[in-house]
């Protein structure tokens, strides 16, 4: 129990002790004043309907437990004509009666509410006895010899001292029954009490009514004054019902109001959770994807994207900070395709992990290492002195990476290409200075450097070669190409024996551009393939246009380079098979010539290729033999018709030179393996004079012609007897009987 329920039980204690001591005081007093005549059939009779039938005809004030019967009536009749004394003992018992009525019924009532019950009974109409003999110095009994004006005085009187002395009882007991019982009482006084006045006052009017009509024996009024109480006993009870449904609805409303308040308020709860779970939900599915958003997925390193932001941030710092330099660095390794392809893509994440953990330990706490993905890292050295900290920080990176790398048991050895770029407020944007570090970058892998540090004519060299690649794009496209042709010559018949095609580039604004210098562009950007179809379409039309020309010139035969790029290309042999079609060229008519860097790249594959195009009746040729890394045991296996000797050896070609050795070699090697042999760069009478008593068949070179366009080319195949006397007949030797052949069979 609370310490105010402690306090309010203590009050109500002695709250019900002094309502006792009044009992007694008006019991007392009522009795001893009580005239025996009284005692008469009368009171009787209406003590017994008033105790033991009145209480039935009662109402209950709405949203309270007070209740009003028709016994006020018969108690201020009582009052009014016997005196209190009679009315406190039947007030005081009906009470007492009609609570356990109320309790047989199931309605709780505790024992202390049956004693307030009983001691409210008789104290509100012993008071009221008190007040109207204080007030009036009449007796109760007397009153009824008052005029009419004065008796009605006197009965309103009476029924509004009734309402105050019951009401103010029912108020202070129902206040000591909770916590704020000074607040509490007011309130159900004022809201629950005030509106039983009119029930008192027409109580009292009904009971001085009945009285008046007694003592007139006036029947109609007596009648009257039972119609007029029934009337407004039924007419109240009308209202008190119609009061008590409209507050079960109204309370039905607000207990729904609550409860659906309460699953509101729930559900707001509920919601306010989950959107708390949502907000840290987000907020770290946020930070993850922002995380992610700069972060490579495998190393966890930073990635371009946090780079380039870092890297704005120096530039900004170098524009306002005087003396603040950095440097960026932008490292690839060095066939880091190899190993992904022999050793596996998973082998191949680990060498980068492992790389990365090696490269994070080389940088200072201020400085950044980025992955860019694949094989490309990327730093940031701030605040540095100058250039040569760069340098030896790639220095300290080729120590780091230098030591082999153990992978599931197997040691890999890796190489790099490290571009240095210097940063500084001469650059206008972050990216600007990430571009020149790649730019060294690749130039350091085309020179077999560790590292190279930028400089402008890198830069100038990208440019071009970026012009050059979107100027080659759209010449493909507006069909700027064309072809020129190089006469082949049979040196020992000194008749032409075909031509290899040779692409021009006519260039609007640069006239003829040579191929050393958009042929490597090409094969960089894939252009060659699209460009070698088109160039070997192109001639073998003009070849079969040739051909059909004359029939003297129905064996001539074209040359056509194939880039070793095509060899990836899966569906070349059906390329070539479909271009076959289209000119209707012969297949042993067609020859196509490829590197020895091109063949030996990844022999294998070539080879099997190879072997499908030489079904297909195209004859096959490797050009510029001996200066690539050919190897013997490969050479035999590769289904081809022809070596062509580099025009570097036979332009320097003389007796007992290095050069000359190599010729013979070759000459010698083709022959035992049963090919023919195309010389090269032919382009004085003496170097023709010793391929042909070298035994070689065929050459080319500026002796014969230079590179034609297909019109003068055309020329030369109605004039093929054009190169009879360039050698005079009396000084051609048999090249069995010749010297120099004698001297390479003794050297063999």
């Amino acid at each position: 129990m609370t310490n105010w329920e402690t306090k309010n039980n203590f009050y109500k204690n002695l709250y019900l002790c002094v309502l006792s001591l009044i009992a007694i005081i008006g019991f007392s007093f009522s009795i001893s004043n009580l005239p025996k005549e009284n005692f008469n059939a009368q009171f009787f009779v209406l003590a017994f309907v008033t105790i033991f039938f009145s209480s039935y005809i009662r109402i209950q004030l709405p949203r309270t437990k007070i209740h009003l019967s028709f016994s006020e009536v018969v108690v201020i009749y009582i009052l009014l004509t016997h005196g209190s004394g009679g009315a406190v003992i039947i007030a005081a018992c009906e009470a007492l009666i009609t609570s356990y009525n109320l309790r047989r019924k199931g309605i709780t009532i505790k024992n202390k509410t049956v004693l307030f019950n009983f001691l409210t009974g008789s104290n509100s109409i012993f008071l009221t006895a008190l007040v109207i003999n204080a007030f009036f110095f009449q007796s109760a009994i007397t009153v009824t010899e008052k005029l009419t004006g004065e008796f009605i005085i006197i009965l309103l009187t009476t029924g509004v001292i009734l309402f105050l002395c019951n009401s103010i009882f029912v108020s202070i007991f129902s206040a000591l029954k909770t916590e704020k019982a000074a607040r509490t009482f007011w309130e159900l006084w004022f809201n629950y009490c005030v509106n039983a006045l009119v029930i008192y006052i027409a109580s009292a009017l009904l009971a001085g009514l009945a009285v008046k009509a007694q003592d007139q024996v006036n029947t109609p009024l007596f009648l009257l004054a039972v119609a007029v109480s029934g009337v407004v006993y039924f007419t109240y009870r009308r209202y008190v019902d119609d009061v008590r449904v409209t507050s079960a609805k109204a309370e039905e409303a607000e207990r729904e109001r609550a409860e659906q308040a309460e699953k509101h308020v729930g559900e707001l709860q509920h919601y306010i959770l989950e959107q708390d779970r949502i907000s840290v939900a987000l907020r770290e599915s946020k930070e993850k994807f922002r995380h992610a958003a700069f972060h490579d997925k495998l190393t966890d390193l930073p990635n371009r994207n946090l780079f380039v932001e870092t890297l704005h941030f120096a530039l900004e710092k170098s524009r306002h900070k005087s003396g603040f330099k950095f440097a960026v660095l932008f490292l690839d390794i060095n066939r880091f395709k190899t190993i992904n392809d022999s050793l596996g893509h998973s082998i191949g994440d680990k060498l980068i992990l492992n790389v990365a953990k090696r490269l994070v330990t080389s940088v200072r706490e201020n400085d950044l290492v980025a992955r860019f993905g694949g094989d490309e890292f990327a730093f940031i050295l701030n605040n540095i002195s100058n250039i040569q900290d760069a340098i030896n920080f790639a220095e300290r990176i080729k120590d780091k990476i230098s030591s082999p790398f153990t992978l599931n048991g197997r040691q890999v050895f890796v190489s790099f290409s490290i571009g240095i770029a210097m940063g500084g407020s001469e650059y206008e944007a972050a990216e600007d200075v990430l571009r020149d570090a790649d730019i060294a970058m690749y130039h350091a892998k085309e020179t077999k450097q560790d590292y190279v540090v930028f400089d402008h004519n890198m830069h100038a060299r990208a440019v071009t070669l970026l012009q050059l690649e979107t100027d080659l794009r759209v010449a493909l496209e507006r069909e700027e190409l064309t072809m020129f042709y190089q006469p082949i010559i049979n040196i020992h018949s000194m008749k032409l024996f075909g031509f290899e095609s040779l692409v021009r580039w006519n260039h609007p604004q640069r006239g003829l551009v040579p191929p050393g210098e958009f042929i490597p562009v090409s094969e960089d950007t894939g252009l060659i393939i699209p460009m070698t179809l088109w160039i070997l379409r192109t001639s073998c039309l003009q070849m079969v246009e040739w051909q059909n020309s004359s029939p003297d010139n129905k064996n001539l035969v074209i040359s056509v380079n194939i880039s070793g790029k095509h060899f990836a290309e899966k569906n070349l042999v059906e390329q070539i098979k479909k271009i076959l079609v289209e000119t209707k060229i012969n297949p042993a008519c067609l020859k196509l010539e490829l590197t020895e860097s091109a063949v030996m790249e990844n022999a294998e594959n070539v080879i099997e290729m190879l072997s499908q195009i030489r079904s297909l009746g195209i004859k096959l040729s490797i050009d510029d033999f001996g200066t690539g890394y050919s190897s013997l045991s490969y050479l035999h296996r590769f289904p081809i018709n022809t070596l062509k000797v580099d025009r570097s050896f036979v332009s320097t070609m003389a007796d007992g030179t290095e050069n000359g050795e190599i010729v013979r070699t070759v000459i010698a090697l083709a022959k035992t393996l049963k090919l023919d042999v195309i010389a090269e760069g032919i382009e004085t009478i003496h170097q023709l004079h010793q391929l042909r008593i070298l035994g070689c068949e065929y050459g080319q070179g500026y002796l014969f012609s230079r590179p034609v366009s297909a019109a003068d080319a055309g020329k030369i195949v109605t004039d093929q007897l054009r190169w009879e006397n360039i050698i005079p007949k009396s000084s051609f030797v048999p090249a069995m009987q010749h010297p120099e052949f004698t001297h390479l069979r003794l050297a063999k």
